[in-house]
């Protein structure tokens, strides 16, 4: 999408005006996040490892070229969406290295945490976003491994230089409060270490990711145990919090592998959404409710909205309501984050309104995120109200407005099917949807043409 703005052509009352039964089929790129972590679980491995199905773009892009950079050898192929890469049992090839991860989160933790307890000097520097993104946690927890770090311009900030020394201690706690990829990063390097590798956890945010981590690491050969215990209440009104540790046993490693990467469950949400918005039932190709990916919670969303969700060998069907209207929930989206800006796009059209709750951990993202969906809303005329964890949204037609996407692909994406039923919706620099859906606009634009002909 090389455009500068994309006007979202509003097709609500074109659908509307034809008694015609509307479906929609669509086909989703491959997940962001299994590919990311397939692709390190592959060079953890011992031996070549053929993934398919697996998403390009630039988050992705940047992994694979960090990957590359740390001497790993790789096959690409593109158009048939496969990597294999040759993996060097947790040995990394490159003792010394740059690495550029760009914008990309996963990029930004996993090959921090995996470099910072392996050996060697590596140079490790972002973009201007990620730049300003979340890394202390983690930086905090390697350094207490072990692990020197030298930051270039800010304190716990990209860029820096590890000088890595391997795993300097068997334990340690780490704050996911701002990002569960702080846990995930540790979690996949922990078998690294010649004992038994525990670590304690601050926070519960993100817990469907870690779950999806934790699989993956299974089908990899590692198993991590998850330990919870209950501490003693500080005061008899309280409840006992609870305490959550992750235990990796010594002696494992990864095995290599011929691995599928599932569709994209976050992109799939975009048209699944269309299904309550529209009027329309909307299929999936091949997302089904027993994915690894914590986002396919959002369907159960929908059907509290008045949707149905029917899993079939061809993918997840969703019906809209019988009736002509859904309904607003009060919905805590802490398992599934990466959806509030979904949900926040289509709360003006239900019947009453809608609080989404669990997220504040969105505003250290791409962007704030919590603040961006009030101001591009109230823009709108949108009636909204926030708190520091949550949005309450209130019904009503949006007016015509340009959309400032922050240079997240996530407001661009969420935000472009209010214009679908609501006229004037221009979203602004429809390009940063690279990052992860490089083609949606094209997407988006195929789906519109197959259901209104």
């Amino acid at each position: 999408m090389n455009k500068t703005t994309y006007p979202v052509p509003e097709i609500y009352s074109i659908l509307q005006s034809s008694s015609k039964n509307r479906t929609l089929t669509v086909n989703v790129p491959g997940s962001k996040s299994i590919t990311n972590r397939a692709l390190l679980l592959a060079t953890l491995a011992e031996g070549k490892s053929t993934l398919c199905g697996v998403l390009f773009s630039d988050d992705s892009r940047h992994f694979l070229k960090c990957v590359q950079d740390l001497g790993f050898e790789t096959t690409v192929d593109e158009a048939a969406r496969i990597i294999t890469v040759r993996g060097c049992g947790g040995k990394v090839p490159q003792k010394e290295a740059s690495q550029y991860v760009g914008s990309a989160g996963t990029a930004a933790r996993f090959l921090t945490a995996y470099l910072g307890v392996s050996e060697g000097i590596y140079h490790m520097d972002a973009s201007e976003q990620m730049r300003t993104r979340p890394m202390a946690p983690l930086l905090n927890s390697l350094r207490e491994l072990g692990c020197e770090i030298i930051c270039d311009v800010k304190e716990n900030c990209f860029p820096f230089t590890l000088h890595s020394h391997g795993f300097g201690k068997n334990e340690i706690t780490i704050d996911i409060g701002h990002s569960s990829q702080f846990l995930s990063a540790l979690l996949i390097a922990s078998c690294l270490s010649e004992k038994d590798f525990t670590i304690h956890v601050k926070g519960t945010h993100g817990m469907a990711y870690i779950d999806m981590t934790c699989k993956m690491m299974a089908q990899f050969g590692v198993e991590t145990l998850r330990e919870d215990t209950i501490l003693p209440p500080q005061t008899a009104e309280n409840d006992p919090p609870s305490h959550i540790a992750y235990r990796t046993c010594a002696g494992q490693s990864y095995r290599a592998l011929d691995y599928s990467v599932e569709p994209d469950v976050s992109a799939a949400c975009y048209f699944y959404a269309c299904a309550p918005l529209l009027q329309v039932s909307v299929l999936v190709s091949q997302v089904h409710f027993d994915s690894l990916q914590g986002d396919v919670a959002f369907l159960s969303i929908l059907e509290a909205m008045g949707c149905k969700a029917t899993d079939t060998p061809e993918g997840i069907w969703v019906t809209p309501p019988k009736e002509a209207v859904f309904h607003g929930v009060t919905a805590d989206m802490s398992a599934c984050s990466d959806q509030a800006i979904t949900l926040a796009a289509i709360a003006p059209f239900a019947d009453s309104p809608t609080t989404i709750t669990g997220i504040g951990h969105i505003r250290f993202q791409e962007c704030d995120r919590l603040n961006a969906i009030v101001t591009e809303l109230r823009k709108m005329g949108i009636r909204c109200e926030e708190t520091s964890n949550s949005v309450t949204i209130y019904p009503g037609m949006p007016q015509p407005s340009l959309v400032e996407t922050y240079d997240d692909h996530r407001m661009a994406m969420g935000f472009s099917l209010i214009g679908l039923r609501a006229p004037g919706i221009v979203i602004d620099n429809p390009g940063c949807c690279r990052k992860t859906f490089e083609n949606y606009f094209e997407t988006l634009d195929g789906a519109i043409a197959r259901i209104t002909e």
